[in-house]
């Protein structure tokens, strides 16, 4: 019988982490391909700026709905099998779009297209709260939210090399092809998840005892089952709760951010073609930079003034930056100072997420999927909110409007940091 090695040059758990990172990244793919071909897609199914709206409305609504489901989806099944289901559906959906164009016309294709935007959300509803449940199994509480925020830098290098992505794309195959194109990657990540991926460190036939050791500090504790009990615990308890109204208030601006700013750099800073698709690209970059970085700061500032304090400065200070920068953006002079200004404030938005994601791990623990599933339901709620706000405000023309609601739900998301306190634990037995 051939030994198992002592020891590894790459841990087992860096390369499960690494499925975490890729999955947000190809979702945001798929959830964004949509809204970055509109210019293309309306004239195409002569859909108008409001129904492209609707449509982003209707992944933005089903994705949040989904949330808390695919939470407890998560905890009960377990993230190995989420993560399949998260791929297969999306996988799905993605084809869905492009082809129902084929077969439908008119109000039915609306209809159709509504519905596979929908099926999109619903699809990634258990994506970050399984994401979560991984971290928390597979990586030291002292690197939480690095981790956190090396998972949303993933999702936002998505949203980086979407824009230019389906600019050549849809230029040499049409845009139906594109979203084909963008459908492959998704079905060969969730083939190879659902072969090497596990739930549990223990669970990993290549995992050696080096590596359960280093994990030993995280505790043996077992996820308890999602019951209506430990659920409702959940949903009352006050920390989670006021987590979930702030990540609400910032992911307004995130949504702004994520969805609009490419439409407001074509239609008011007139950028366009490839020129475009760069420049749409570049505040995506300081958005997976600001993720990236934050997660490393938070948890080294944990280390240094302890769990509440540690977590709570980066959005006390971040979230306000990123609201001013917003209400520049309306004033500078030039389209490169547009985009200078909107990748500074997606940063600022950004480098937030380590430390939500770690303070609800430090909450929640073992039911984080749960718990998660309880955040983004109010992070989405902020998109739903945003969407057709942004949607009817852009098709009037009034982009200060837009930006300035941004800015005030920025401002709103760092104030309820104060009331939070990380360090204290959800009491769910």
């Amino acid at each position: 019988m051939r030994m198992q090695p002592a020891h590894r040059a790459v841990r087992i758990r860096w390369w499960i982490f690494s499925f975490t990172v890729a999955f947000p990244m190809l979702s945001y793919i798929q959830r964004l391909s949509v809204q970055d071909m509109a210019e293309t897609i309306m004239p195409s199914l002569h859909v108008s700026q409001m129904q492209i709206g609707w449509l982003a409305t209707a992944f933005t609504a089903a994705y949040a709905l989904a949330q808390l489901p695919g939470g407890i989806f998560s905890q009960h099944f377990g993230a190995r099998r989420a993560l399949v289901a998260v791929g297969v559906l999306g996988f799905i959906a993605t084809l869905a779009f492009p082809l129902a164009p084929m077969v439908m016309a008119g109000t039915a294709l609306f209809i159709a297209l509504l519905l596979a935007q929908a099926l999109l959300g619903v699809s990634q509803g258990p994506l970050f709260p399984a994401a979560l449940a991984v971290i928390e199994s597979w990586l030291p509480a002292k690197r939480w939210a690095m981790a956190g925020g090396l998972q949303s830098g993933g999702m936002n290098l998505g949203g980086a090399v979407t824009p230019l992505l389906v600019t050549v794309l849809s230029s040499y195959v049409g845009w139906q092809l594109a979203l084909l194109c963008i459908a492959l990657p998704v079905a060969l990540l969730t083939a190879g998840w659902a072969f090497y991926g596990r739930d549990t460190p223990r669970e990993h036939p290549a995992v050696t005892p080096g590596e359960l050791a280093e994990l030993a500090d995280n505790g043996t504790e077992t996820p308890q089952p999602p019951t209506v009990r430990r659920l409702l615990k959940l949903l009352s308890d006050r920390n989670v709760l006021l987590l979930s109204l702030s990540y609400l208030c910032m992911n307004y601006a995130y949504y702004l951010l994520s969805f609009w700013s490419y439409l407001y750099l074509e239609q008011v800073r007139h950028f366009g073609g490839i020129e475009g698709g760069l420049a749409g690209a570049i505040p995506w970059i300081g958005a997976g930079v600001g993720a990236s970085v934050g997660g490393f700061i938070s948890d080294w500032l944990v280390e240094r003034l302890g769990v509440r304090w540690g977590y709570r400065l980066v959005p006390l200070l971040a979230l306000p930056i990123a609201g001013i920068l917003l209400l520049v953006t309306l004033h500078v002079a030039t389209p490169y100072a547009a985009v200078a200004t909107l990748t500074a404030a997606f940063f600022m938005v950004e480098i937030t997420e380590g430390a939500y994601g770690a303070a609800i791990m430090r909450v929640a623990r073992t039911d984080v999927a749960a718990a998660f599933g309880v955040l983004n339901t109010g992070g989405n709620v902020g998109g739903i909110v945003a969407q057709p706000i942004m949607g009817f405000l852009t098709n009037s023309g009034v982009w200060g409007g837009a930006f300035i609601s941004g800015t005030g739900f920025a401002l709103v998301a760092a104030a309820l940091w104060f009331t939070i306190d990380s360090g204290r634990r959800a009491e769910l037995d």
